[in-house]
């Protein structure tokens, strides 16, 4: 068994899939037709909502469909700005540009990776609409921070929760932690639907809005099919729904999972100079989606060399976001050319991190092969 585990390639992400969701999923593509169309993305909606806390959750098929509703439906448009944190993934700022908006990008805390509130009074303007904060990795931003200033300024929070199902800050999970936020069922996600997404909220108003918007704009329950605006067709099927369920009902196992994932890097990587591992501050909880490296640029293994070594050993890793502001999508936009200027933080960590292996199949064995050949590669550095 030692020799073939080691001769298979470690994977980067990947789901837990059950006998459960199996059941479900063959019981929805069965029947989950006719008058049992709904059930299986209403039953993941409650559950969903019952276990984040909220009042709200609308099945999507993307994180993405998400936050662009989520914006849509609070009237922000052209001529609004929206800032958000430089280190992340292009999907956080796409749907500020599908309104209409303007991405401002900020710089992160040291420490957690996540928007630092310091860099978002430095990007206020008389134009800012929402402050968009994005859960990293599985860490959370300083929300007792960020509230004051939303309140301050009258500024909505879009919490981009993509990475961070089951993660906490001062006893509330992740997506109760602004007014309306956006999760991800991606293949590589803690829970998985393939591809899918929730959004989730506590503001009935935004609520209605959302359903109105989601389903090309009529009003949920319409049989005549009378549209009163140009919206969007963003809904769940009903088999991806059902994968959804057996997941949320497997929350505690999941998110168990994960931790214990890190727990073994931790361990295993204990020791090493020059070697930065998520955080995790005090009165919070991490449920570390991707276990991440930050190596000292004193050890001179930028992330693409660090990949490569780690690639020839059979061990699949992805790199640390580049800052949005460098992207050739972003080139040449004004708010880049600042934010190259500004976001120091942003630029100093992500040349230097990758993501380790932190697949749901994961075992303990994999994890400290991963560790060996990590300590292995930095030695020679």
């Amino acid at each position: 068994m030692h020799g073939g585990l080691m001769e298979d390639r470690i994977p980067i992400a990947g789901p837990s899939i059950s006998q459960r969701e199996i059941d479900y999923a063959t019981d929805a593509a069965a029947h989950g037709w006719y008058a049992r169309a709904e059930e299986y993305p209403r039953r993941f909606e409650e559950a969903f909502a019952k276990y984040i806390g909220v009042k709200h959750a609308v099945s999507l098929p993307s994180c993405t469909s998400g936050l662009h509703l989520a914006l849509a439906s609070a009237g922000i448009g052209p001529g609004d700005e929206v800032i958000m944190p430089d280190l992340t993934w292009i999907a956080s700022a796409a749907p500020v540009t599908y309104v209409g908006a303007t991405p401002v990008f900020a710089d992160v805390d040291e420490r957690t990776w996540c928007l630092s509130a310091e860099s978002v009074r430095a990007c206020l303007t008389e134009n800012t609409k929402a402050i968009l904060p994005v859960d990293l990795y599985g860490g959370v931003p300083d929300y007792d921070a960020l509230r004051p200033i939303a309140e301050e300024h009258g500024l909505l929070i879009v919490e981009d929760a993509a990475e961070a199902i089951g993660s906490e800050s001062g006893g509330r999970k992740a997506g109760t932690l602004g007014d309306v936020a956006a999760f991800s069922f991606h293949g590589s996600k803690t829970f998985s639907t393939g591809e899918g997404g929730m959004l989730v909220t506590d503001d009935d108003v935004l609520h209605a809005r959302v359903l109105h918007l989601r389903d090309h704009g009529r009003e949920p329950g319409d049989v005549h099919f009378q549209n009163t605006e140009v919206a969007f067709k963003y809904k769940m099927p009903p088999v991806a729904a059902a994968i959804g369920l057996g997941q949320v009902e497997r929350a505690n196992e999941l998110v168990a999972k994960k931790r214990e994932i890190f727990a073994w890097y931790r361990e295993a990587l204990e020791g090493v100079d020059g070697l930065t591992l998520n955080h995790e501050p005090a009165e919070t909880k991490n449920t570390y989606w991707m276990v991440t490296a930050v190596l000292d640029p004193m050890l001179n293994l930028p992330k693409e060399k660090l990949m490569a070594a780690l690639d020839k050993e059979g061990i699949d890793s992805r790199p640390m976001f580049h800052p949005l502001s460098s992207l050739p999508a972003y080139a040449g936009q004004s708010q880049s050319v600042v934010a190259r200027k500004r976001n120091e933080v942003s630029y100093r960590l992500s040349p230097w991190g990758i993501n380790l292996p932190s697949a749901l199949c994961l075992e303990q064995a994999q994890v400290a092969r991963v560790a060996e050949v990590f300590r292995r590669i930095l030695g020679k550095a």
